[in-house]
């Protein structure tokens, strides 16, 4: 393992403070600290400079309700997540996403904005966020601005953050009838980083109603989280029958070019997410 130094840091805990330190570009912000920590020893690459300890900033914590959407502050953690009503009523998949992060000590320290942030292809909320049109809100002294979740994940861990700014919160539009499904697929049933995520989401009035709005998201399958157009395609105005299900893995498994890494090969993927799916679109048929 390589020597580490641990960088100095810095710990506000007002907004406009965090914005002051980071304003020069050269800190890395500091949350939870699941995944900077190991960034620190130097395996994943250089460490940082600087860090800016945003944990006391309580002004990114927090879920609530207002003007048609989720609001989730960026400081929010798993365990908060899966113990939120708000989120259990408007975006249970993501409370079941967080669920399947690491142990409990993980939940409880890691965060959504980390996740996000981090932007690994494995990280198990962001296929969720992708699938229910999320909006990442940024913020700096100069101001806030709004990315959508499919232009924000930009590259292999890279965002469109830019160094100066921080992620604020995360927005989730709530949407009558809208339905989202979640699946991971790892090496073991709890704490494993996963090889496979789907996150399905689409709009119907009612079981045998046909889909609209269809959004299919997947992680572990490429250098960023990735939506299934083809697929979508094929799901968009259809009814979740069997024909149904063949068709968009079809579609699915023809253009997906999944990698081959460590914890699995790209053959592998390829024929579990193209399962995954099936069985996700047959759950909610009535044949």
């Amino acid at each position: 393992m390589p020597n580490a130094v641990e960088p100095p840091s810095e710990s506000p805990d007002r907004l406009a403070a965090a914005y002051e330190l980071l304003a020069d570009g050269g800190a890395a912000p500091l949350a939870g600290g699941t995944d900077l920590m190991v960034q620190l020893t130097g395996e994943l690459g250089e460490p940082p400079d600087r860090i800016v300890d945003i944990w006391r900033v309580d002004e990114l914590r927090g879920i609530g309700t207002a003007g048609g959407t989720l609001s989730i502050g960026a400081l929010t953690t798993y365990t908060d997540l899966r113990r939120s009503p708000d989120v259990a009523r408007h975006a249970p998949a993501l409370a079941g996403a967080a669920a399947t992060i690491g142990a409990a000590q993980i939940q409880n320290r890691g965060t959504i904005g980390g996740n996000v942030i981090n932007a690994s292809p494995a990280g198990d909320t962001l296929p969720v966020l992708l699938a229910m049109d999320a909006t990442m809100v940024l913020g700096s002294a100069g101001g806030e601005r709004r990315v959508a979740a499919g232009e924000f994940w930009t590259g292999y861990r890279a965002t469109a953050r830019r160094p100066e700014e921080l992620l604020v919160r995360v927005e989730i539009p709530i949407r009558d009838h809208r339905q989202v499904r979640f699946r991971k697929i790892g090496t073991r049933r709890a704490q494993a980083i996963s090889k496979v995520v789907v996150a399905l989401a689409w709009t119907a009035d009612g079981p045998d109603a046909p889909w609209s709005d269809v959004r299919l998201a997947l992680g572990s399958v490429a250098a960023t989280t990735v939506r299934a157009r083809g697929a979508e395609s094929v799901l968009e105005g259809a009814r979740p029958t069997m024909d149904t299900a063949d068709a968009a893995v079809a579609a699915l498994t023809a253009v997906l070019e999944p990698i081959d890494d460590v914890r699995s090969t790209a053959e592998y993927r390829r024929l579990v997410a193209g399962r995954v799916l099936h069985r996700l679109i047959r759950e909610e048929g009535s044949w």
